[in-house]
């Protein structure tokens, strides 16, 4: 257990260096600006969605209804995409090594998202996904939670693929922590409020779960 802890603090350590040095990079930027897509997605869903629908959505709609511009600004600036379109599960993506696209059998996933602009979302998510596995390999893994599998099996992927996949697979994403209602409602409503320190220890608290995950990956890939 003392090994583990040690491990996951070592891996946000990594996403706050990171994160601490690549303030205003490119790839930091773009991040910012997908998140806030994703959020007003998140926000149409949440729309569509009827009453008693996903737990999250009905919290998420409406704390995001009563954000202005720069409260939905500080939302979107977490330092890790807010989304996931299996970026952890390596078995998702081995398929694609040496084949098409069309190749093989694959699982069914449900659609979280349903509504129109979903499928431009998901073309710019697994774009971005792309991009930094090609360009920047560590910061695939620290912002994606992407271990570094999947991130050497993406950057082999064609411009071509990449976008059959979007076009093929866009219920492949969803929100990141679906189910964990309260990480959510903490990061926007410290967002709402601009209170640094309720907004870092929000950003913080994803930082480990997602290093959690990137740990927990690597154990399966082995």
């Amino acid at each position: 257990m003392l090994l583990q802890r040690e491990t996951e603090e070592e891996i946000v350590g990594e996403f706050a260096a990171l994160t601490a040095v690549s303030t205003r990079s490119e790839a930091l930027d773009s991040l910012v600006q997908l998140n806030g897509q994703c959020l007003e997605l998140l926000a149409d869903q949440a729309l569509a969605q009827p009453a008693q629908g996903h737990l999250l959505l009905r919290q998420m709609g409406e704390i995001w209804r009563t954000l202005d511009a720069a409260a939905r600004r500080r939302a979107a600036s977490c330092p890790y995409l807010l989304v996931d379109a299996g970026f952890s599960d390596p078995g998702r993506w081995r398929w694609l090594e040496g084949r098409h696209v069309n190749d093989g059998v694959h699982a069914t996933y449900g659609s979280f998202f349903t509504v129109p602009r979903a499928s431009a979302v998901a073309r710019q998510v697994f774009l971005y996904a792309w991009h930094l596995a090609q360009s920047k390999h560590t910061a695939a893994q620290l912002l994606l939670g992407m271990p570094s599998y999947c991130s050497h099996v993406i950057s082999a992927c064609t411009l071509p693929q990449i976008h059959e996949l979007a076009e093929r697979y866009p219920e492949w994403m969803r929100p990141r922590w679906p189910t964990k209602v309260k990480v959510w409602r903490e990061m926007l409503l410290a967002a709402a409020s601009g209170e640094v320190v309720a907004l870092e220890n929000a950003r913080m608290h994803g930082l480990q779960l997602l290093a959690g995950e990137v740990r927990a990956a690597a154990l399966r890939a082995r």
